[in-house]
């Protein structure tokens, strides 16, 4: 199968990274190569493009895409964009013009059911977005209390029938391990009472977004990665976050929100103590989402939204 992920949000991304000839930008989320290579082809001459992904079937799908600028032009990290600040050192540069996260999982990695991250194909509960360690969805499944599975679904998934799903799930695999996403679909179909799945998404959805987040630590990381990248901005470098669920969307926000925050000193202090200085300007007050045109060509980009932020 060929990996392929159509870029999401690309026009926006280009219009407010506005990457030029010369200039280093990180794609912290390499995944199929389409923003990279939209990326590879502004900053050339004379630029370079740093880009990240834990996924090795991503990595080299993306090779193919970007080899005709010539490997000199790019980098490439089998990492995962938590290690950027340690990536960067790895390079010689200190500081760039700009940083993307495209956050989630790729088209390529829900269509290949091996994967099992989609609830369409009944396939191995894998969800690892890297797969050389780390445990995979069943062994979170077959082992986890249900207080932990219950938080899970509902800090990850809000889903509404958390602790009755993970009552259905533990009560089934003291019968034999559950190892199939076929397997938690029934599970979650029984678990849901039928008047409740006769509308809205499919019954499955939440419960699997919230797996695939807890088994890749998808949120804890996330403020980090942040962070670092903010970090290595050049003042004027612009950091692109495109995120698909609103608890992702949230976090985006308030990491902007701190960083860019001038002083805390109580109102009542004559003078500043704390000397915190902004670090960014946000520049985009609201998410910008994708236009109904793109949606129709890509129905999963429907719920993209991108934040961009601008280091001070």
């Amino acid at each position: 199968m060929i990996f392929y992920h159509k870029p999401v949000l690309l026009r926006e991304v280009l219009a407010y990274l506005q990457p030029q000839p010369g200039m280093v930008i990180v794609d912290c989320t390499l995944g199929g190569g389409g923003h990279s290579k939209a990326i590879l082809e502004k900053v050339l001459p004379g630029g370079k493009l740093l880009a990240l992904d834990q996924d090795w079937e991503a990595i080299e799908a993306a090779k193919q895409v970007l080899s005709p600028f010539g490997e000199d032009n790019y980098l490439i990290f089998h990492s995962n964009f938590k290690e950027l600040a340690s990536v960067l050192r790895k390079t010689p540069y200190e500081r760039v013009d700009g940083v993307l996260l495209d956050l989630g999982v790729s088209s390529y990695q829900l269509d290949q059911g091996e994967r099992g991250f989609s609830y369409q194909h009944d396939a191995p509960l894998d969800m690892r977005m890297d797969r050389t360690g780390g445990k995979t969805a069943a062994d979170l499944l077959n082992t986890a209390s249900v207080e932990k599975l219950t938080k899970i679904m509902q800090d990850y998934g809000e889903e509404k029938w958390a602790k009755r799903i993970a009552l259905f799930i533990t009560a089934e695999r003291e019968k034999s391990p559950i190892q199939t996403t076929g397997q938690l679909v029934e599970i979650i179909k029984k678990a849901i009472p039928s008047s409740a799945r006769r509308e809205g998404p499919h019954p499955a959805k939440r419960t699997f977004q919230a797996l695939r987040i807890a088994v890749n630590h998808e949120l804890e990381i996330l403020a980090p990665a942040l962070r670092q990248g903010i970090e290595i901005l050049k003042p004027g470098g612009r950091m692109a976050v495109i995120t698909f669920h609103s608890l992702e969307d949230r976090l985006t926000k308030e990491v902007f929100k701190e960083a860019a925050q001038g002083c805390i000193c109580p109102n009542d202090f004559p003078i500043c103590v704390c000397h915190q200085k902004p670090k960014i300007k946000i520049l985009t007050g609201k998410p910008i989402i994708p236009s109904k045109e793109e949606i129709t060509g890509n129905p999963r980009a429907r719920s993209a939204k991108l934040r961009i932020a601008e280091r001070i």
